[in-house]
């Protein structure tokens, strides 16, 4: 183990001091929670990362997804002829996210609506959730739909809706921390299309990350936000609500590519919006602070809302453990997720490892740190479904919005600073 190990090892205590600091009741420190997620995060880490036999796994997994997106691409391909074809393809025309991208959500989706129809989903949702619930002090209702998230994103505040409107204030917060903390699979190969040309085994670590942030969530959120009344399902998992309205396969299916092309469409106005007010915004902050500063200083220098958000998320980036070099990297990457969502971050990520910029551990310990739904249009998001489910929270719901945007933050940089203190180089975990 290096400095740099050691590093990171210190950042993950410093994530947990900071959401001490943030806490609405500092004195009830969940001590049972945080010793025991604590050390549930740091047993899977060391699976993933010390234990060798799991890199088959991970090769496995990656293998999986892979493939699932090789088939993906035969319908793009029907659909979109050469526009599906991704460059360095024969005949391709360049990438194009759209056509390249979202219709591997709509078969992920498809694929995930079918497992869920057939039973193989709520069986593994309801088996982990019955494994972890009771040591870490949380009900089975927020256990349920911390768990979920993996698989299905914001449709997994359906696995509990019965219960949402007598949460606690604590159980609520986890659940919209899981939410952005994590990843959904019908995602999953969107960010995968982003980072495999530079890192070819980032499916696995993707999943792995989605996991890993689970504890971290309820880690931060608990310490955020620790539980002093008594949930309603303490001490049981409910039964898994129904969430795929389909009494034959087939109508799964369908289900299951409308919903992929709601979340398609979704995604794309979601970046058409937020890339085109972020430039609206620039335009103006950019005219005033170049007035400020050619005045003040003499020098005009121009200010846009990534700067902004690059130096709020600066110390965030230095609990990495990430080299020196690579610390403004870490920070505008963190910083351009909460304005523009993880896929432009991703995305400029590759682009830095291509120019040298981020060193392969850095790669690594970013792709962890940066794997979640951690921004502001998430908020409004799963704020307002979680909300249409339960009219009678919503006021809880929008009063608790930006600490689990807060919550997520830190549970994601976490679990980045967990695969830092884990990961020297050791090999079959990037290149295969």
């Amino acid at each position: 183990m290096g400095w740099l190990n050691l590093y990171s090892l210190g950042g993950a205590v410093a994530c947990i001091f900071l959401a001490w600091l943030t806490s609405v009741r500092r004195r009830a420190f969940p001590w049972r929670t945080v010793l025991w997620s604590g050390a549930l995060l740091v047993g899977m880490a060391a699976v993933v990362f010390w234990w060798p036999p799991f890199r088959q796994v991970l090769l496995w997994a990656n293998r999986l997804v892979t493939t699932l997106i090789a088939a993906a691409d035969e319908g793009a391909r029907f659909l979109f002829g050469p526009l599906a074809l991704s460059p360095p393809a024969p005949g391709s025309i360049g990438f194009i996210v759209a056509f390249q991208v979202l219709p591997a959500v709509v078969f992920f989706s498809v694929v995930t609506a079918f497992l869920y129809y057939i039973g193989f989903l709520p069986w593994v949702v309801r088996g982990m959730a019955r494994a972890v619930y009771r040591n870490l002090r949380l009900s089975g209702a927020e256990t349920l739909a911390a768990v979920s998230n993996i698989f299905l994103g914001i449709e997994s505040a359906l696995m509990v809706r019965p219960y949402l409107e007598r949460m606690t204030r604590s159980e609520l917060l986890l659940i919209l921390t899981s939410g952005l903390a994590t990843i959904a699979s019908t995602v999953l190969a969107f960010y995968v299309r982003l980072l495999e040309s530079v890192f070819p085994l980032i499916a696995g670590h993707l999943i792995s990350a989605s996991f890993l942030s689970i504890p971290a969530a309820v880690l931060i959120s608990k310490v955020l936000y620790p539980e002093t009344e008594t949930p309603e399902t303490m001490g049981r998992v409910p039964e898994v609500e129904r969430v795929v309205p389909a009494e034959h396969w087939m109508g799964s299916i369908i289900w299951g590519a409308w919903e992929g092309v709601r979340l398609g469409v979704g995604i794309g106005a979601l970046l058409i919006g937020m890339l085109g007010l972020v430039r609206l915004v620039d335009l103006g902050l950019s005219g005033i602070t170049g007035w400020v500063t050619a005045h003040v200083t003499g020098t005009r220098h121009v200010w846009t809302l990534r700067d902004l958000a690059t130096v709020a998320a600066y110390p965030l980036g230095l609990l990495l453990g990430l080299r020196p070099n690579e610390w403004s990297a870490a920070a505008r990457l963190i910083g351009e997720r909460w304005l523009l969502t993880e896929v432009i971050s991703y995305q400029d990520l590759a682009a830095l490892v291509r120019e040298g910029r981020v060193s392969p551990r850095g790669l690594l310990v970013l792709s962890y740190a940066l794997c979640g739904f951690t921004h502001v249009a998430s908020v409004a998001i799963f704020v307002g479904g979680t909300a249409a489910l339960a009219p009678a929270r919503r006021d809880d719901l929008a009063a608790l919005s930006w600490r689990a945007l807060w919550a997520a933050t830190l549970a994601t940089v976490l679990t980045g600073c967990i695969a830092g203190a884990f990961y020297w180089g050791q090999p079959g975990l990037i290149q295969p």
